[in-house]
């Protein structure tokens, strides 16, 4: 018969009678697992196999079964004897504290070389510098990216840990699992799902590997055409029972008059939608082709029109992906699908909006750690005024010989301006003269230097 056995990792497969005693058994195992035949233990339906002299049958053991190996524990060697010197006390050097160096409290835990206590900061300031990244942020973790883009580092660190948290509450359990009973069922239920979370994202690595583009968002298929000789972008969607409009479009294209109101009711799909009615016939004009369709308009749509498959049917269309374009059945006419640039703002896969959003935040955010390192650098406001009088004074006590010559009155109300900012009075001075007196851009200039220092 053909037993299988089992130790930890490793799995062995044995050809043996249907009389073999256990003893025999452990030797044929020994032979294998390399574990001496006196430590092993064999384990069926989680109980132990104590005596050697019967047959597995006897145990229930049968073909195709699975025994489970369990080795005695091995006994350290015994301490070394004590020495003759029996004056010596014996001293426990593990229980001595060894100070540190700098004669510091603690140490600060360090995890690849930044403190965890300032790994939000560190994290938060890589985002913002890296606005391609802060957008695949808010794609794929949007809490995590609006926490970064709100401006509280309190808010970012307490989302930031609860990730970091999850992680490592994962590789306890993982831990856990690997050191737990193997035959207990929940156990069993949990390594089931961490071999079928394993095999995902086995099968996740194959696709990158294999066909990456199937991660990738495809653009959807619109055209152009005209209604009541009006421009309208279309949707074309193949699995739409019917074909819509929207009820500003309509109004746009003056047919609103044309809706029947008998035809309310309730559209339904990934949502529900309230139908205003219908618009029995209109004419519609792709490219030089003129058709006739009808329409369900509908009281809140994004979309202003959406060729549903009663139109595509009707006029026997083609979606022809290979060239890229819509193809007029009835009269052989083809037009080609938009680009992703001619797509309405709000159905293209990047809205520039929502990008010019993110830049804005990324700059507001950037401009707020600027102004707050400029605060932490400057003196208070009373530091200022006394520096300010003593310039005075010093500069007053100066004989006027060593003066600067005589400037207009707006310079010397700029510098009060520098020093009402907080700058020193001789440093806003000299900006000034190597600015010409532009206050603007002396303030730029000292504003500048400050960060750099």
């Amino acid at each position: 018969m053909i037993l299988t056995v089992c130790s930890d990792n490793k799995t062995w497969t044995f050809d043996v009678g249907m009389d073999i005693t256990l003893q025999e058994f452990k030797v044929v195992c020994s032979g294998e697992t390399e574990i001496p035949s006196d430590k092993l233990k064999l384990l069926f339906n989680n109980k132990l196999l104590s005596d050697n002299t019967q047959p597995l049958k006897h145990y229930g053991v049968g073909e195709n079964d699975i025994l489970l190996i369990q080795q005695d524990p091995i006994m350290p060697n015994p301490p070394p004897p004590r020495s003759n010197f029996s004056n010596v006390p014996a001293i426990d050097f593990s229980r001595i504290q060894i100070p540190s160096s700098s004669g510091a409290s603690a140490p600060r835990v360090v995890n690849n070389g930044v403190n965890r206590n300032d790994e939000p900061a560190k994290v938060r300031e890589w985002f913002l510098n890296n606005p391609h990244d802060l957008a695949l942020l808010k794609e794929r973790n949007p809490t995590l990216a609006d926490a970064l883009l709100s401006g509280d580092l309190n808010r970012f660190a307490a989302e930031f840990k609860k990730i970091r948290d999850a992680r490592e509450q994962a590789e306890k359990e993982s831990i856990q699992l690997r050191n737990a009973n193997p035959m207990d069922p929940e156990v069993q239920r949990k390594i089931a799902a961490e071999i079928e979370r394993k095999n995902i994202d086995e099968n996740m690595n194959m696709a990158i590997e294999e066909s990456p583009e199937s991660f990738g968002q495809v653009v959807m298929l619109w055209i152009n055409l005209r209604v009541n000789n009006h421009h309208v972008k279309a949707f074309v969607d193949s699995g739409a029972q019917t074909t819509i409009m929207s009820s500003d479009c309509a109004k746009r294209c003056n047919i609103m008059r044309l809706v029947d109101r008998r035809f309310e009711g309730i559209a339904k799909g990934v949502g529900t939608q309230k139908i205003l009615g219908r618009i029995h016939l209109a004419q519609i004009q792709i490219e030089d082709v003129f058709l006739q369709c009808s329409f369900s308009v509908l009281e809140d749509q994004s979309m202003d029109v959406l060729l549903g498959l009663d139109m595509l049917r009707r006029h026997l269309c083609v979606i022809d992906l290979r060239e890229n374009c819509l193809m007029i059945g009835t009269s052989q006419t083809k037009t080609k699908f938009l680009s992703e640039t001619d797509l309405p703002s709000h159905n293209r896969l990047h809205n520039p909006s929502e990008e010019e959003d993110i830049s804005k935040a990324v700059m507001e955010s950037v401009e707020d750690a600027k102004k707050k390192q400029d605060a932490e650098k400057r003196p208070t406001s009373a530091t200022t005024t006394s520096d300010a009088k003593m310039a005075k004074a010093s500069h007053s006590d100066q004989p006027s010989s060593s003066r600067s010559p005589e400037k207009p009155s707006e310079f010397y109300l700029n510098i009060q301006k520098l020093v009402d900012m907080g700058f020193n009075e001789f440093e806003a001075e000299a900006e000034l003269n190597s600015c010409n007196g532009d206050l603007q851009k002396a303030i730029a200039n000292i504003l500048t230097r400050n960060i750099q220092s």
